[in-house]
């Protein structure tokens, strides 16, 4: 096992960091188009083609950048994170956190898990404070013009991301290591030192997965109380809680009070393997 006990913290982008979609802030109001006008077209290409939905938002941003004549190069979609709005207390959060981590004897690691665009992320004001950031991305060509999905997240693929921090395996690309059995004490975050913080039914399946294999799993709510309610009601999650992220919120004692019992009970299981070390 890592002589340092690592707690992994994941998080959704829209609606849980940030107040809402990440395209919402600048990029639709820069084609003089309505959220609703633009994420109708796009969820009726989706219908129509019988299309992944998450593709066809990214078609819908190139295609309708093209017939406006605006810019898609990647620098243009970063600039667009720089008017990301954050919910109360996200800017001081992590630094926070972590250094409650430490008080308590364990290393916070963040990491985003979004169907958003990394590329918009990176512009942000709180992009480097993740280990690491998996998110749609565009490839570009020689002019550096978005041309082609490199890397598409969606609601289930969101999972795979779970097993490469579980594994320590972040390279995309590798898929081998990824799907190499590793016992479970070896793997370098175990899933019941993770917790996962999201707001919204596309987050379920990991949400669920982390609770069931021992970890903890958060859903923030703002305006939509009933979807978190209708989570822990169906025991999709663990906890609840106001997307408020200011010291001594709810979410903050909560995430403080896991991260305490993670320490508590990796102290536990590292005396048990010990013990069975010497027999």
């Amino acid at each position: 096992m890592n002589k340092k006990t690592v707690v992994a913290i994941m998080y959704d982008f829209d609606k849980t960091l940030c107040t809402k979609n990440m395209q919402d802030f600048s990029f639709i109001p820069n084609l003089g188009m309505s959220e609703e006008e633009f994420w109708s077209s796009a969820n009726e290409l989706s219908r129509k083609q019988q299309m992944d939905g998450i593709l066809a938002y990214m078609w819908q941003m190139i295609s309708e950048s093209r017939k406006r004549m605006k810019s898609i190069h990647r620098k243009d979609f970063v600039e667009l994170g720089k008017n990301i709005e954050f919910y109360d207390g996200v800017m001081e959060w992590f630094d926070r956190i972590n250094e409650y981590g430490k008080s308590v004897g364990v290393q916070v690691e963040h990491y985003i898990i979004s169907s958003g665009l990394k590329e918009i992320i990176e512009g942000s004001g709180i992009y480097r404070k993740f280990k690491e950031v998996y998110a749609c991305e565009y490839m570009y060509d020689e002019n550096d013009i978005a041309c082609w999905p490199k890397n598409v997240v969606n609601y289930t693929t969101k999972t795979q991301f779970l097993f490469r921090i579980n594994k320590g395996v972040s390279d995309l690309s590798d898929d081998r290591s990824l799907n190499d059995f590793i016992p479970e004490d070896e793997r370098r975050v175990p899933f019941r030192n993770m917790i996962y913080i999201a707001d919204g039914i596309t987050d379920v399946p990991c949400l669920k997965l982390v609770k069931v294999n021992g970890g903890y799993s958060i859903a923030v709510h703002q305006k939509n109380k009933q979807l978190a309610y209708d989570l822990l009601k169906d025991n999709r999650v663990n906890f609840i809680t106001p997307a408020n992220y200011k010291e001594g919120s709810e979410l903050d004692t909560l995430v403080k009070d896991i991260i305490s019992e993670v320490a508590r009970k990796d102290q536990l299981v590292r005396r048990q393997l010990k013990q069975k070390q010497k027999l």
